[in-house]
């Protein structure tokens, strides 16, 4: 669902002004290079804020 959301929204930008999609077509590869690190950053936290979530509540989970 989210790709044909993103396909929409592409062909409604080519329609309204093609030069700008064209270059966001082109661009992308790179803006998703670009991100990739952030990407993995958040992948990061979330794993150890979870981990850190599970070894407080481990305590609650034996005693069941």
């Amino acid at each position: 669902m989210r790709l044909f959301t993103g396909l929409v929204l592409w062909a409604i930008l080519f329609v309204l002004c093609w030069p700008i999609a064209l270059l966001l077509l082109l661009l992308y590869p790179l803006i998703w290079l670009l991100l990739l690190p952030f990407r993995l950053l958040g992948f990061g936290v979330t794993l150890t804020l979870s981990m850190i979530f599970a070894l407080f509540l481990l305590p609650f989970s034996l005693m069941r």
